[in-house]
């Protein structure tokens, strides 16, 4: 695979990724591992529903115990601990702090998710949504949680009311485009994706939002994973638009006369990697 698909998208794809605070690579030190080390199914190569972003608190990029000593509140302590992959401890320090903040209930329930405990995470984000219903990012968090569990209609219903108050979100736009993909409405989520790139370029290349698993079956996956490849072409990303129609053509998805017929894939047509791939797969 192409050096950026291995650098930038197979770390974020495996199971899930750290969520947006400053790493431990930025501070030197191994990330302590609370939430559960199963290996990642095959489906994980596929796009998957990302979490919104929590602001991180403004904290020195130092040692954990040196950061939550100079930290003035439970949740910039939580926000450490999360920032060290410390899902748990995070979750305590977020439960001192005032139980009438949405955000921290979103918080908590980001930590939950991130250790595949579905059923708090959920209640966490009733919760905030009961204390502010108008919270795009909190919609969209739910909307992860419904996919996750194939409630694919719940999911669609979230991640719409989230674009009525957040319109500019690509990645409200990406997660309601593969939510639709597979949902099998492939026009529909590819005009999705055509939004958040028109918001977003970069939105297929970033992996600072933690990811959650994609339960969807091989047919789904290899329908996203060739409109994956069409987004991945409109952001100028060729190699990897080859890698996600090696994907889609391994499922079954697709095939070489339809992708040589396919007029978003007419830049590859003179890359020598686009034309082994067809060959490899006509001569089987």
């Amino acid at each position: 695979m192409c050096r950026h698909f291995q650098q930038r998208w197979l770390p974020a794809l495996a199971a899930l990724a750290t969520i947006v605070f400053a790493g431990p690579a930025a501070l030197g030190q191994a990330a302590p591992q609370t939430a559960p080390q199963n290996p990642a199914p095959a489906a994980m190569e596929t796009p998957t529903p990302e979490l919104s972003p929590v602001p991180a608190a403004v904290l020195p990029l130092r040692p954990i115990d040196t950061v939550i000593q100079t930290a003035s509140t439970p949740e910039e302590v939580g926000d450490a601990f999360m920032s060290h992959q410390r899902y748990q401890a995070a979750i305590e320090a977020y439960r001192k702090g005032p139980n009438n903040s949405p955000d921290l209930w979103n918080k908590m329930g980001i930590a939950y998710q991130l250790m595949f405990n579905q059923a708090d995470a959920s209640r966490c984000y009733q919760t905030s949504l009961r204390l502010n219903a108008k919270d795009p990012r909190v919609l969209n968090n739910l909307g992860t949680i419904y996919d996750s569990q194939k409630q694919y209609g719940s999911a669609e219903r979230m991640y719409r009311k989230a674009l009525k108050l957040d319109a500019k979100s690509a990645l409200i736009y990406k997660n309601l485009g593969t939510n639709l993909l597979a949902q099998r409405k492939y026009k529909k989520g590819w005009e999705m994706y055509k939004m958040a790139l028109g918001i977003d370029p970069n939105i297929f290349k970033s992996n600072a939002s933690p990811r959650v698993q994609n339960p969807a079956s091989i047919e789904e996956r290899g329908a996203m994973n060739y409109y994956m490849a069409k987004g991945c072409v409109r952001a100028g990303m060729n190699d990897c638009a080859i890698d996600y129609l090696r994907m889609a053509l391994n499922e079954g998805f697709t095939n070489p006369k339809k992708i040589e017929a396919d007029a978003e894939f007419a830049s590859l047509r003179g890359m020598p990697a686009f034309q082994q791939l067809l060959a490899e797969q006509k001569v089987q």
